[in-house]
């Protein structure tokens, strides 16, 4: 898989349907624990809430999860995991807090509600691409370091770390088919006095154009 789509950030959004308070949180995971995690977290933060549902999707396994938590089968979890699967999103989890108003929704409004939890909480985490990148690393002098930290964002790359002793290291991260490219122009700016290699592979955020 060369990319993939989760959200940004942990993130929250609530709404007042009908007296009842539904509250959708989001966040990436990549494991199960994860994703787990955060459901209890919430539970005990949210323990007097009427209901917690949630749902998950994660890469690792192809893992779909969902709960409705004591609300009607098929009318919270399942809507939850729709809107995650439907708006082609991964490694994450959504949980949506209901504390009861005192008015019955029906069948059709609890799916309607949960369906807006789960979709606001996602908009809230804002969407990401989540691109194959290469990690690599390079040693340079100070007098250098002004051109190669240019270097690396104009060839597609994002510098992820520096650090500064008697040279200077730079971690940084780019697409694997623009990094043949970047190593040719590292090598010519240089004379072939700094060299990078490939250290990791890893998924980063797409950049934004």
């Amino acid at each position: 898989m060369q990319s993939y789509q989760t959200v940004a950030k942990e993130a929250s959004a609530e709404f007042i349907e009908q007296r009842s308070r539904f509250i959708g949180f989001v966040k990436p995971v990549t494991t199960e624990q994860e994703a787990l995690d955060f459901i209890n977290d919430k539970r005990r933060e949210y323990w007097d809430a009427t209901h917690n549902v949630y749902a998950y999707v994660l890469r690792d396994g192809q893992l779909k999860r969902y709960s409705d938590d004591g609300e009607p089968h098929g009318t919270a979890g399942v809507p939850t995991l729709d809107v995650i699967v439907k708006s082609g999103v991964t490694d994450v989890v959504v949980v949506v807090t209901r504390y009861f108003g005192g008015i019955l929704l029906g069948t059709g409004g609890l799916v309607r509600a949960y369906t807006k939890g789960a979709r606001m909480a996602l908009e809230a985490g804002t969407i990401v691409t989540m691109e194959s990148c290469a990690i690599g690393e390079l040693l340079c002098d100070y007098n250098q370091y002004g051109r190669l930290s240019g270097l690396i964002p104009s060839c597609g790359g994002v510098i992820d770390d520096t650090v500064f002793t008697d040279s200077v290291r730079i971690r940084y991260h780019i697409k694997e088919e623009a990094f043949g490219a970047f190593q040719k122009q590292l090598a010519d700016i240089t004379c072939g006095s700094v060299t990078t290699d490939v250290t990791d592979t890893g998924f980063f955020a797409k950049k934004q154009s």
